[in-house]
Protein backbone atom coordinates (compact mmCIF):
# COMPACT_ATOMS: atom_id res chain seq x y z
CA UNK A 1 0.00 0.00 0.00
CA UNK A 2 1.83 2.93 -1.07
CA UNK A 3 2.38 5.74 1.59
CA UNK A 4 -0.67 8.50 1.60
CA UNK A 5 -0.11 11.77 -0.19
CA UNK A 6 0.99 14.43 1.82
CA UNK A 7 -1.52 17.39 1.48
CA UNK A 8 -1.29 21.08 2.32
CA UNK A 9 -4.02 23.13 1.47
CA UNK A 10 -3.94 27.42 0.92
CA UNK A 11 -6.50 29.64 0.86
CA UNK A 12 -7.53 33.49 1.94
CA UNK A 13 -11.08 32.34 2.19
CA UNK A 14 -11.88 30.32 5.32
CA UNK A 15 -14.98 28.39 4.05
CA UNK A 16 -13.10 27.34 0.97
CA UNK A 17 -10.01 25.85 3.62
CA UNK A 18 -12.99 23.90 5.20
CA UNK A 19 -14.71 22.55 2.10
CA UNK A 20 -11.73 21.31 0.87
CA UNK A 21 -10.51 19.84 3.83
CA UNK A 22 -14.04 17.76 3.97
CA UNK A 23 -13.75 16.73 0.50
CA UNK A 24 -9.89 15.51 1.27
CA UNK A 25 -10.68 14.10 4.51
CA UNK A 26 -12.65 11.07 2.93
CA UNK A 27 -10.17 9.79 1.05
CA UNK A 28 -7.66 7.28 2.63
CA UNK A 29 -5.10 8.19 0.07
CA UNK A 30 -4.54 11.61 1.46
CA UNK A 31 -3.05 12.83 4.58
CA UNK A 32 -3.39 16.91 4.65
CA UNK A 33 -0.13 18.36 6.52
CA UNK A 34 -1.31 21.67 6.68
CA UNK A 35 -3.02 24.93 5.98
CA UNK A 36 -2.43 28.66 5.67
CA UNK A 37 -4.89 31.31 5.09
CA UNK A 38 -1.79 33.78 3.04
CA UNK A 39 0.50 33.58 0.66
CA UNK A 40 3.40 34.25 3.33
CA UNK A 41 2.15 31.77 5.80
CA UNK A 42 2.23 29.17 3.10
CA UNK A 43 5.73 29.66 2.09
CA UNK A 44 6.62 28.54 5.47
CA UNK A 45 4.12 25.84 6.18
CA UNK A 46 4.78 24.40 2.48
CA UNK A 47 8.54 24.75 3.17
CA UNK A 48 8.05 23.18 6.59
CA UNK A 49 6.24 20.53 5.69
CA UNK A 50 7.25 19.31 2.30
CA UNK A 51 4.14 18.31 1.09
CA UNK A 52 3.69 16.07 -2.30
CA UNK A 53 0.64 18.19 -3.21
CA UNK A 54 -0.09 21.33 -2.86
CA UNK A 55 -4.34 22.75 -3.47
CA UNK A 56 -3.42 26.68 -4.17
CA UNK A 57 -5.73 29.67 -4.40
CA UNK A 58 -4.51 32.00 -7.36
CA UNK A 59 -6.06 34.83 -6.22
CA UNK A 60 -5.10 35.95 -2.52
CA UNK A 61 -4.49 39.62 -1.57
CA UNK A 62 -0.29 40.74 -0.45
CA UNK A 63 1.40 37.63 -1.85
CA UNK A 64 -0.54 35.72 -4.75
CA UNK A 65 -0.19 32.14 -5.95
CA UNK A 66 2.16 33.39 -8.51
CA UNK A 67 4.47 35.23 -6.04
CA UNK A 68 4.47 32.01 -3.50
CA UNK A 69 5.54 29.84 -5.90
CA UNK A 70 8.27 31.77 -7.38
CA UNK A 71 9.83 32.61 -3.83
CA UNK A 72 9.61 28.45 -2.53
CA UNK A 73 13.00 27.30 -2.16
CA UNK A 74 12.57 23.22 -2.46
CA UNK A 75 13.87 21.53 -5.18
CA UNK A 76 11.83 19.54 -6.02
CA UNK A 77 9.08 21.49 -5.95
CA UNK A 78 5.31 19.99 -4.87
CA UNK A 79 2.41 18.82 -7.48
CA UNK A 80 0.09 22.04 -7.72
CA UNK A 81 -3.31 22.26 -8.30
CA UNK A 82 -4.29 25.50 -8.29
CA UNK A 83 -7.64 27.44 -7.26
CA UNK A 84 -9.28 30.04 -9.14
CA UNK A 85 -12.82 32.11 -9.66
CA UNK A 86 -11.20 34.43 -13.04
CA UNK A 87 -8.12 33.47 -14.74
CA UNK A 88 -9.39 31.27 -17.67
CA UNK A 89 -5.95 32.31 -19.36
CA UNK A 90 -4.09 30.69 -16.71
CA UNK A 91 -6.25 27.79 -16.61
CA UNK A 92 -5.48 27.18 -20.22
CA UNK A 93 -1.87 27.54 -19.31
CA UNK A 94 -2.13 25.05 -16.67
CA UNK A 95 -4.29 22.63 -18.78
CA UNK A 96 -1.71 22.39 -22.00
CA UNK A 97 0.75 21.52 -19.25
CA UNK A 98 -1.21 18.71 -17.51
CA UNK A 99 -0.98 20.90 -14.63
CA UNK A 100 -4.89 20.43 -12.92
CA UNK A 101 -6.97 23.48 -11.85
CA UNK A 102 -10.18 23.75 -10.06
CA UNK A 103 -12.63 26.53 -10.89
CA UNK A 104 -14.35 27.89 -8.71
CA UNK A 105 -16.67 26.89 -6.70
CA UNK A 106 -15.55 23.38 -6.99
CA UNK A 107 -17.66 20.48 -6.07
CA UNK A 108 -16.41 16.69 -5.19
CA UNK A 109 -16.55 15.15 -8.28
CA UNK A 110 -13.74 17.67 -9.71
CA UNK A 111 -11.76 17.69 -6.88
CA UNK A 112 -11.73 13.84 -6.72
CA UNK A 113 -10.67 14.18 -10.64
CA UNK A 114 -7.80 16.76 -9.93
CA UNK A 115 -6.83 14.65 -6.48
CA UNK A 116 -6.76 11.42 -8.91
CA UNK A 117 -4.47 13.08 -11.35
CA UNK A 118 -2.18 14.50 -8.29
CA UNK A 119 -1.79 11.29 -6.71
CA UNK A 120 -0.89 9.51 -10.18
CA UNK A 121 1.97 11.94 -10.93
CA UNK A 122 3.29 11.94 -7.22
CA UNK A 123 3.88 8.23 -7.99
CA UNK A 124 4.29 7.87 -10.94
CA UNK A 125 6.90 10.99 -12.09
CA UNK A 126 9.90 12.28 -10.96
CA UNK A 127 9.94 15.02 -8.56
CA UNK A 128 11.64 17.11 -11.23
CA UNK A 129 9.14 16.99 -13.98
CA UNK A 130 6.64 18.66 -11.68
CA UNK A 131 8.89 21.23 -10.89
CA UNK A 132 9.95 21.36 -15.05
CA UNK A 133 5.78 21.35 -15.31
CA UNK A 134 5.05 24.26 -12.94
CA UNK A 135 8.17 26.33 -13.83
CA UNK A 136 7.46 26.65 -17.50
CA UNK A 137 3.65 27.34 -16.72
CA UNK A 138 4.79 30.27 -14.29
CA UNK A 139 6.66 31.52 -17.11
CA UNK A 140 4.33 31.75 -19.22
CA UNK A 141 2.02 33.62 -17.22
CA UNK A 142 4.95 35.98 -16.33
CA UNK A 143 4.92 36.90 -20.05
CA UNK A 144 1.01 37.41 -20.60
CA UNK A 145 1.09 39.48 -17.45
CA UNK A 146 3.13 41.95 -18.78
CA UNK A 147 6.30 43.95 -17.26
CA UNK A 148 7.13 42.72 -13.87
CA UNK A 149 6.05 45.34 -11.39
CA UNK A 150 7.00 44.31 -7.84
CA UNK A 151 9.82 42.28 -6.53
CA UNK A 152 9.22 39.58 -3.99
CA UNK A 153 12.11 40.12 -0.62
CA UNK A 154 12.92 37.42 2.03
CA UNK A 155 13.77 39.63 4.96
CA UNK A 156 14.24 38.37 8.55
CA UNK A 157 11.64 35.04 7.89
CA UNK A 158 9.41 37.47 6.40
CA UNK A 159 8.29 38.16 2.76
CA UNK A 160 8.62 41.66 1.34
CA UNK A 161 6.84 43.03 -2.11
CA UNK A 162 8.97 45.50 -3.30
CA UNK A 163 7.45 47.62 -6.41
CA UNK A 164 9.83 48.17 -9.02
CA UNK A 165 9.31 51.90 -9.07
CA UNK A 166 11.11 52.10 -6.22
CA UNK A 167 13.79 50.69 -6.95
CA UNK A 168 16.64 52.64 -7.73
CA UNK A 169 19.06 50.14 -8.89
CA UNK A 170 19.61 46.30 -9.24
CA UNK A 171 22.60 44.79 -9.13
CA UNK A 172 23.93 41.20 -9.84
CA UNK A 173 24.81 38.98 -6.95
CA UNK A 174 25.40 35.37 -8.21
CA UNK A 175 21.96 33.73 -8.46
CA UNK A 176 20.11 36.80 -6.43
CA UNK A 177 20.11 40.33 -7.35
CA UNK A 178 20.52 43.17 -4.95
CA UNK A 179 17.64 45.65 -5.41
CA UNK A 180 18.89 49.38 -3.94
CA UNK A 181 15.49 50.87 -2.49
CA UNK A 182 16.85 54.46 -1.03
CA UNK A 183 19.43 53.39 1.52
CA UNK A 184 18.62 49.63 1.61
CA UNK A 185 19.87 47.04 0.05
CA UNK A 186 18.03 43.58 -0.40
CA UNK A 187 18.21 40.25 -2.25
CA UNK A 188 15.46 38.67 -4.75
CA UNK A 189 15.96 35.53 -6.04
CA UNK A 190 16.30 35.95 -10.15
CA UNK A 191 19.44 36.75 -12.04
CA UNK A 192 19.92 40.31 -13.83
CA UNK A 193 19.28 38.55 -17.25
CA UNK A 194 15.55 36.73 -15.81
CA UNK A 195 15.44 40.73 -14.17
CA UNK A 196 16.20 42.67 -17.66
CA UNK A 197 14.05 39.98 -19.34
CA UNK A 198 10.89 40.77 -17.37
CA UNK A 199 11.22 44.87 -16.63
CA UNK A 200 9.58 47.56 -18.83
CA UNK A 201 12.70 48.70 -21.35
CA UNK A 202 10.81 52.27 -21.13
CA UNK A 203 11.76 53.07 -17.30
CA UNK A 204 15.02 50.28 -16.30
CA UNK A 205 18.03 50.08 -18.41
CA UNK A 206 21.28 48.01 -18.08
CA UNK A 207 23.67 49.84 -17.61
CA UNK A 208 26.46 47.71 -17.03
CA UNK A 209 26.96 43.87 -17.25
CA UNK A 210 26.61 43.73 -13.40
CA UNK A 211 23.53 46.66 -13.12
CA UNK A 212 20.25 47.84 -14.41
CA UNK A 213 18.93 51.38 -13.15
CA UNK A 214 15.33 52.79 -12.95
CA UNK A 215 15.54 55.61 -15.42
CA UNK A 216 13.45 57.84 -13.48
CA UNK A 217 15.99 57.43 -10.66
CA UNK A 218 19.19 59.01 -12.03
CA UNK A 219 19.83 63.07 -11.34
CA UNK A 220 23.06 63.50 -13.25
CA UNK A 221 25.21 61.91 -15.82
CA UNK A 222 29.11 62.62 -15.64
CA UNK A 223 32.10 61.60 -17.84
CA UNK A 224 34.21 59.43 -16.32
CA UNK A 225 37.06 57.51 -18.34
CA UNK A 226 37.39 55.65 -21.36
CA UNK A 227 33.76 56.29 -22.70
CA UNK A 228 32.65 55.20 -19.35
CA UNK A 229 30.11 57.57 -17.47
CA UNK A 230 28.84 57.59 -14.06
CA UNK A 231 25.16 58.00 -13.36
CA UNK A 232 24.22 59.94 -10.25
CA UNK A 233 20.84 58.80 -8.46
CA UNK A 234 18.34 60.20 -7.00
CA UNK A 235 19.66 58.32 -3.31
CA UNK A 236 23.04 59.89 -3.98
CA UNK A 237 24.02 56.37 -5.31
CA UNK A 238 26.69 56.32 -8.37
CA UNK A 239 26.60 53.58 -10.58
CA UNK A 240 28.87 53.08 -13.72
CA UNK A 241 27.52 53.49 -17.58
CA UNK A 242 29.77 51.34 -19.58
CA UNK A 243 29.87 52.82 -22.83
CA UNK A 244 28.42 49.71 -24.50
CA UNK A 245 25.97 50.23 -23.10
CA UNK A 246 25.24 53.65 -23.85
CA UNK A 247 23.14 52.97 -26.41
CA UNK A 248 20.39 51.67 -24.17
CA UNK A 249 19.49 54.67 -22.80
CA UNK A 250 17.01 56.71 -23.97
CA UNK A 251 19.34 59.83 -26.84
CA UNK A 252 18.34 62.40 -24.19
CA UNK A 253 21.35 60.26 -21.69
CA UNK A 254 23.62 58.95 -24.07
CA UNK A 255 25.45 62.79 -24.75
Amino acid sequence: MPEPVRVVIVDDEAPARAKLRRFLAADPRVTIVGEAGDGEEAVRVIEETRPDVVFLDIRMPGLDGFDLLAALELDPLPHVIFATAYDEYAVRAFDVRALDYLLKPADRERVARALDRAVAAVQGQKGGDVAARVRDALEELRRRAGPLERFLVRQRGRMRLVRAADVDWIEAADNYVRLHVDKEALLARATLAEVEKRLDPTKFARVHRSAIVNLDAIRELRPWSHGDALLVLRSGAEVRLSRRYRDRLPGILQG
